[in-house]
């Protein structure tokens, strides 16, 4: 695990703040009847607007800005002109971009409509509340999985699933840095974490079982049961008292 230079972190600051800026507007864009492509295309430009490099587009050639997973799909949904958001959705936008070679990650929900489902809603916010949980363990002298432990416990006290198959992950120069961070471990085991590494702490939660698959574009993941998750991601800085979370304003 890397740990970033001075001038490393504020590129990442930077990459984080522009990142989060088009964030801010997304909740305009989820409406009725737009398809996931034409969000995706939304994003790209306002991408470039920043002069952010997307770090998805061309990776293992996917072909998209951003992964735009709609109810039952838990992450890497692929932006698609088939694909109409429709009232009452819940939609996970997750985008990571660079500025001048350092990225940051970032995902959050949102929902279609005013009145979302209430079941849905407390699913979401549980999601973000673990988050927070998560990220409040990125501190130096901690261990990596005091990380993970309290994303999980925070998560299956109200009886949702952690999905295992995916993890958050150390971010930098590369989207992917090692090490992985799970959403669930034993607190107190994993490396010690230093002042200065960075890491994208990204909760993937279920309505009830955490089985996933893959479907059969080789991206789209999505819950076995059917049910819905939630998907939320910030990156972050460890450091000496405490966390500097890069993607919130």
């Amino acid at each position: 695990m890397v740990v970033k230079t001075i001038q490393n972190l504020q590129k990442m600051r930077e990459a984080g703040r522009l990142l989060a800026d088009i964030f801010e507007s997304i909740p305009s864009k989820i409406q009725v009847d737009v398809s996931t492509a034409a969000l995706d295309s939304w994003i790209e430009g306002e991408l470039i607007k920043r002069q952010l490099v997307s770090q998805s587009k061309g990776y293992r050639g996917y072909r998209h800005v951003s992964c735009i997973s709609v109810n039952n799909v838990v992450v890497h949904g692929v932006p698609s002109d088939s694909i109409i958001l429709q009232d009452g959705d819940l939609v996970k936008v997750d985008v990571c971009a660079a500025w001048q070679g350092y990225c940051a990650d970032m995902a959050r929900c949102f929902f279609v409509g005013n009145k979302p489902d209430e079941k849905l809603q407390h699913l979401v916010t549980v999601a973000y509340q673990a988050l927070d949980k998560g990220i409040a363990k990125a501190v130096e002298g901690n261990r990596l999985f005091d990380i993970s432990a309290a994303i999980q416990e925070h998560v299956e006290k109200f009886g949702y699933g952690v999905v295992r198959d995916f993890a958050g992950h150390g971010i930098g120069k590369n989207m992917h840095e090692n090490p992985d961070v799970p959403n669930f471990g034993i607190a107190g085991t994993g490396m010690r974490l230093k002042a200065g590494m960075t890491f994208a702490i990204e909760p993937m939660i279920t309505q009830e079982s955490y089985e996933i698959y893959i479907d059969s574009d080789h991206w789209t993941v999505k819950t076995k049961d059917g049910k819905y998750a939630a998907h939320v991601e910030d990156t972050v800085v460890v450091g000496k008292n405490g966390p500097e979370i890069l993607t919130r304003l």
